[in-house]
């Protein structure tokens, strides 16, 4: 009997036969961006979460860091160190910083026309119309002769006669005899009118200029143009011309008068861009000995600055030349001179308090020895009809 064949039970004979390879092709890897985003996309919730809690963790943590680092400082030194900047460093006076702050609304005020002689100067504000000629004293006034008759003649000075009187030789109570010149005799010629001399008042100087009757100052009170002065700075004068803190000039016209006050107001027809008004203060707080600031063009010559101290409050001042008297008024002893009239009186802060109107001397010379007034800014508010301040 045949016998089947045994087949051994091996791993290495239950092995398949190789298959043959097949061969894949190389994919490229998306870039690296374009997964982030995808992943974004996937998780798009969960991405704007966390990342605003490390916006909001972040800045407060560095926060905290840079308050645990810093030290705390200590009253020497901060006393060292103010010390050190008051030593090395030149810081601006009071003055200089209050001036500053009205420099860009004070104004130079100039008059122009025919001068005129009686009128007023920097402490007469303006003559009372009803203002009577003064009384002569017993006989005859100075400057006047007694004739025959018991009347009166003026002594005139004449180019014959140059100290004035009667001529020589003549009795008092004859008439004068007419000059040479102006008898008509046979061929004579009629006299000419004589020239002009050269004190004859016009609005021309020497040089052909107009000339400047008065020179004051003033301080820009509206954003208009609107500008606060004294009266006897513009009193007298046919035009009037502000040149602004930047150097432009302009006519200005008069809008308003009050010489109870020495008061005047007046616009500009043409302002500069952004004319910044000053700022008004109160009076009522000041007290003697505060400091203040006068700010103006005295002699012309400006913008000027001096600082002084209230030397009083309530004043009264009347003028040599009027019967006026100014009452209410703050005296001061910054320096003010001719010029300086119906410029502002500043405190520390730049505010205004008074406009300047007069000064005291008891001499001739008329100019400052110590002694100003100005007159309240609450006072020009009420009498110009500005209100409130």
């Amino acid at each position: 009997m045949k016998k089947a064949a045994l087949y051994s039970s091996s791993a290495t004979s239950r092995v398949p036969p190789p298959e043959p390879e097949m061969l894949v092709p190389d994919v490229p890897r998306a870039p690296l961006r374009e997964r982030l985003a995808s992943l974004f996309r996937r998780r798009e919730r969960l991405a704007l979460f966390f990342g605003g809690a490390l916006l909001a963790v972040v800045p407060a943590f560095l926060v905290w860091q840079g308050q645990a680092q810093t030290p705390e400082l200590q009253q020497d030194e901060i006393d060292a160190a103010v010390l050190h900047t008051l030593e090395t460093q030149s810081l601006p006076s009071r003055s200089a910083k209050a001036a500053e702050l009205v420099r860009q609304s004070v104004v130079r005020v100039q008059g122009f026309g025919v001068p005129d002689a009686d009128k007023p100067d920097d402490t007469d504000a303006a003559k009372d119309k009803d203002a009577k000629a003064p009384k002569s004293s017993k006989g005859a006034s100075k400057g006047t002769s007694k004739g025959a008759n018991g009347g009166k003649q003026p002594k005139v000075a004449t180019r014959e006669n140059p100290k004035g009187g009667l001529p020589k030789g003549a009795s008092p109570g004859a008439p004068k005899e007419p000059p040479k010149s102006a008898q008509k005799g046979k061929g004579s010629k009629p006299a000419k009118e004589a020239p002009k001399g050269d004190d004859t008042p016009n609005d021309k100087d020497e040089n052909g200029k107009e000339r400047a009757v008065s020179t004051g100052t003033g301080v820009v009170i509206l954003e208009n143009g609107t500008i606060l002065t004294n009266l006897h700075v513009v009193a007298g004068s046919k035009r009037l011309v502000v040149t602004f803190y930047d150097g432009m000039e302009s006519e200005a016209e008069i809008v308003g008068l009050h010489p109870e006050n020495d008061l005047a107001v007046i616009r500009a027809k043409k302002i500069p861009d952004d004319l910044p008004p000053a700022t008004m203060g109160a009076s009522g707080r000041l007290k003697p000995g505060d400091e203040v600031v006068a700010v103006g063009f005295p002699f012309g010559i400006g913008p000027s600055v001096s600082a002084g101290v209230v030397s009083g409050i309530g004043r009264e001042f009347g003028s040599p030349k009027g019967r006026r008297k100014l009452t209410g008024l703050i005296q001061f002893d910054a320096a003010a001179n001719s010029g300086n009239s119906g410029g502002p009186l500043i405190t520390m802060d730049g505010e205004v308090v008074g406009i300047v109107t007069a000064i005291l001397n008891p001499t001739r010379a008329g100019t400052f020895i110590g002694i100003g007034f100005a007159v309240t800014i609450e006072g020009a508010g009420m009498t110009i009809g500005i209100a409130p301040f």
